[in-house]
């Protein structure tokens, strides 16, 4: 698993799916889901439809890299 780069997180959408997430966090696909599942995901998560999704800004934050 690769991790995203500063200049790759900074240019991230407003929200974004819950496997680019993962990747931010340096977790895989799988674990994030299964912290999603047990409500233990480290930022908050939007269910829309039937996919996830997650703001930006608080993953940011979560990562020191708040603007």
């Amino acid at each position: 698993m690769v991790g995203m780069s500063r200049a790759e997180l900074l240019e991230l959408p407003v929200v974004i799916d819950l496997v680019t997430a993962a990747r931010a966090l340096g977790i895989g696909r799988t674990r994030a889901f299964e912290l999603v599942r047990q409500g233990e995901f480290p930022v908050p998560v939007l269910r829309v439809g039937s996919t996830w999704r997650v703001p930006t800004a608080p993953l940011l934050s979560l990562l020191g890299l708040a603007t």
